[in-house]
């Protein structure tokens, strides 16, 4: 039965194919059997995507001919996995002799060991963090890498509005795994000699361990570079046709005349800031898209320093060489226009990327930051030495700013720091003092101290201090109880009129939110009441208060009385969304077992809630 469509499809066997089989065998009544078909027509009948990998075993498993159609290093196999797991095909060379029946099976047996680590995640890590070493259990998977994150993304893929919880898991591992993973190619990068360096793919490491979850490649990023390099060859083929840069070895060989090499920048800038309207971002400087290389070819806009990765790039493809000056305030490129290799400031051009490829003079550039500088800071910097800048000005956004992605950046920017300066007292202090203050990983926060305190014995002060509040955070963890339990039917609670899942709207602010938690009355402390102006409220801090999720991302803490039922529910677009539900049904959500543990009462008035405001019409 499971043949008959797939038979149909190929119609009647070819007359050459029913002569090779022979005369029919009893009781055939003169037709001709699968196995006597051409092996290449069995395989092509075989790889149909009709059938499944069960029916395959199940065929391979009736007679000698089908099981040699089937074998494991064959086409058929390899057909079920492309079939199954297109995106993984790339992992392969076709000249490898590939066993795709045992890939199949240890993708498959992937696939069920990532379902079962990302569902015992919310269990283990609903009250606090996902730590760094939450994740051990997957580093020590029998299978590749790309198996599990594959089965990641298929979780992340999935459609609808149902396994919230999931993707909320998978996402944070899958975040983990890839930074892993970048990070191994930084420390790569760093360890290579200076010459084979690249800053474009400096840049671009910086931009993948910050962006993990994003589709960012070098090899993308260089197209796109590339794209731009042959509009500056278009330019300078009119000024120019027989300039240097157009041969197709361009670039392999620096050239030597400067008003050749200023030919090459003119046109640049032709391209750059005529044509594609790059420019420095002096509107929103302080946002963290600008440092980042995809971000930067994308919204043509930035800062100094990742324009002039981008600038320099472009020019040494060219055949110009530009050089890196990590100047105060304002990185700037230098051209030299003297004698390769001057140690004299004033042998050189400065050019300002981020406006719009200026050349300036040594005292232009005192002008641009508005007072003098000695000579060292007009010399070359490393790769490494940009990289450093790139990042230092990523954690100076992650301090700037007080919410919880900007402490994921921090986090992010620190990771990468201490990546390329392990033995950095300050940034190490700094981590320790993070994660202290998230309240995650204590084990790892005495790690750090006790590496501070071998590295620099004058911070035993500090050190001393972050030890024994750590210790005593590590004691009380131990001591938890477990999860407080709401009852809806307590008669403390008999105030409380909203659910948990309940889409809601600030009557005063105006914002979307969903509910997670309740109490009734504020639990804060005096400063917080008094600094939210709590006591102007009629109810004050006498009523039931609720946690909410809002839609820009925040979590807020809300008195009854400012909330209110939302007459059109919606989706709430916050990112911890899955880590409190399971599902949206359309109009509220479900919560997801951890938290029904907490409020095992809250599922069924929120039901019944919503029954009561749809049935008869908004109320």
């Amino acid at each position: 039965a499971r043949f008959g469509p797939v038979w149909a499809r190929f119609g009647p066997v070819p007359a050459m194919a029913a002569e090779a089989a022979g005369p029919a065998g009893p009781g055939s009544g003169g037709g001709t059997g699968l196995t006597d078909l051409p092996g290449e027509l069995l395989e092509l009948i075989l790889c149909c995507d009709v059938l499944g990998a069960a029916d395959i075993g199940r065929v391979s498993c009736t007679c000698r001919r089908l099981r040699e159609a089937c074998q494991p290093r064959g086409k058929v196999w390899r057909e079920r996995f492309r079939l199954r797991w297109p995106s993984l095909l790339k992992y392969y060379s076709h000249s490898d002799s590939v066993s795709w029946l045992e890939e199949y099976k240890a993708r498959h047996n992937a696939g069920l060991e990532a379902q079962r680590i990302v569902a015992s995640f919310s269990k283990r890590f609903f009250s606090e963090h996902v730590p760094c070493d939450g994740f051990s259990d997957i580093e020590t998977l029998g299978c590749p890498s790309h198996f599990f994150e594959d089965e990641l993304m298929c979780i992340l893929n999935m459609e609808g509005r149902k396994g919230l919880t999931w993707k909320y898991y998978a996402k944070k591992i899958l975040y983990f795994l890839r930074q892993q993973n970048i990070l191994k190619n930084l420390k790569e990068y760093l360890q290579r000699p200076t010459e084979r360096q690249s800053f474009l793919e400096g840049a671009v490491l910086i931009d993948q361990y910050c962006n993990p979850l994003s589709d960012i490649c070098l090899k993308s990023v260089q197209a796109q570079v590339d794209d731009i390099t042959d509009k500056v060859r278009k330019v300078l083929r009119t000024k120019n046709p027989r300039h240097p840069s157009l041969a197709s070895k361009a670039g392999e060989v620096l050239i030597p005349e400067v008003e050749l090499q200023r030919q090459v920048l003119d046109a640049m800038n032709c391209v750059l800031y005529e044509q594609l309207k790059y420019k420095g971002n002096e509107l929103d400087y302080y946002n963290s898209l600008n440092s980042y290389i995809h971000q930067v070819l994308i919204r043509r806009t930035g800062i100094p320093i990742s324009l002039s990765v981008l600038y320099l790039t472009i020019a040494r493809q060219l055949g110009v060489k530009l050089e890196p000056v990590n100047f105060p305030s304002h990185f700037l490129l230098r051209w030299c226009q003297g004698k390769e290799g001057s140690t004299d400031i004033f042998d050189y051009t400065y050019i300002d990327a981020f406006g719009k490829g200026k050349q300036l003079t040594v005292k232009e550039c005192e002008y641009l930051i508005g007072h003098h500088v000695t000579e060292e800071f007009y010399g070359v910097v490393t790769s490494k030495e940009v990289l450093q800048r790139m990042v230092g000005n990523l954690l100076n956004l992650g301090k700037r700013e007080s919410t919880d992605q900007s402490y994921q950046l921090l986090r992010d920017s620190l990771d990468l720091y201490l990546a390329m300066y392990p033995d950095n007292v300050q940034h190490l202090m700094l981590q320790a003092r993070l994660y202290f203050h998230l309240g995650i990983w204590p084990e790892k926060v005495l790690d750090i101290l006790q590496h501070i305190q071998a590295l620099d014995p004058s911070q035993h002060g500090a050190v001393g201090y972050l030890v024994q509040h750590t210790l005593e955070h590590i004691e009380r963890r131990k001591e938890e109880l477990g999860p407080e339990v709401k009852h809806r039917s307590d008669e403390k609670h008999k105030e409380v009129c909203f659910s948990i899942g309940l889409i809601m709207k600030h009557k005063r602010y105006g914002y979307n939110c969903v509910i997670y938690g309740w109490d009734p009355a504020c639990m804060m402390g005096h400063e917080w009441i008094r600094n939210m102006n709590v006591h102007s409220l009629p109810h004050g801090p006498h009523q039931p208060f609720y946690n909410v999720l809002v839609e820009d991302g925040s979590c807020r803490y809300a008195a009854q009385e400012n909330l209110e039922y939302n007459s059109e529910p919606r989706e709430i677009p916050h990112p911890d969304i899955g880590r409190y539900f399971s599902e949206f049904t359309g109009l509220h959500y479900l919560a997801n077992t951890e938290l029904e543990i907490r409020y095992p009462e809250d599922l069924e008035l929120t039901r019944a809630t919503v029954q009561k405001i749809y049935s008869s019409g908004k109320e």
